[in-house]
């Protein structure tokens, strides 16, 4: 069963569900991978979504990457990849943490305007974009990044959402 444990800081909206609408993504993204298990394991997945701003954002990119700029969405896994299955398996307490993942407000809503998509479907793109990085998926060469579209298009797809790569091409 996959949680989140959600913060939202201002200006992001607070008429949307965005626990939900990060639940939905997730389980999404993770049942279209190896890992699809997770979605329905009787241990509690947890991931934690921060929804903040631009330069929150802009100083974990500098910190953590050497970037020193806003970017829509980081991930920050708390479990190797290779280790998922195990750890979920054994876990003490029933929990495992998957990871965090932080968006920034500025950046996600420019790039939906731009995309001609609504806010809540370019986060739902992201969120399940950011889970893909934390079960160990990567866009560093075009391979990895055509395997990762691909896994992104197929949940977006199950959510009755567009492919995003097609509207950038617009």
């Amino acid at each position: 069963m996959i949680q989140i444990e959600l913060t939202r800081e201002d200006p992001w909206p607070a008429d949307t569900d965005w626990t939900a609408l990060a639940a939905r993504a997730a389980r999404a993204a993770v049942e279209r991978t190896p890992h699809g298990e997770l979605a329905t394991t009787p241990a509690a997945v947890e991931l934690s979504v921060r929804l903040t701003s631009d330069d929150e954002v802009q100083a974990l990119n500098r910190q953590y990457r050497g970037k020193d700029k806003p970017t829509n969405v980081l991930s920050f896994p708390m479990i190797q990849p290779d280790l998922l299955d195990t750890v979920t398996q054994n876990s003490d307490d029933g929990e495992v943490l998957l990871g965090d993942i932080v968006l920034a407000h500025g950046v996600c809503i420019a790039e939906a305007a731009e995309r001609g998509v609504s806010l809540d479907e370019h986060v739902t793109h992201l969120l399940v974009h950011g889970v893909l990085h934390l079960l160990g998926y990567d866009h560093g060469d075009d391979e990895e990044a055509e395997a990762m579209e691909a896994i992104e298009r197929d949940a977006l797809a199950a959510l009755g959402l567009a492919d995003p790569y097609l509207v950038r091409e617009d």
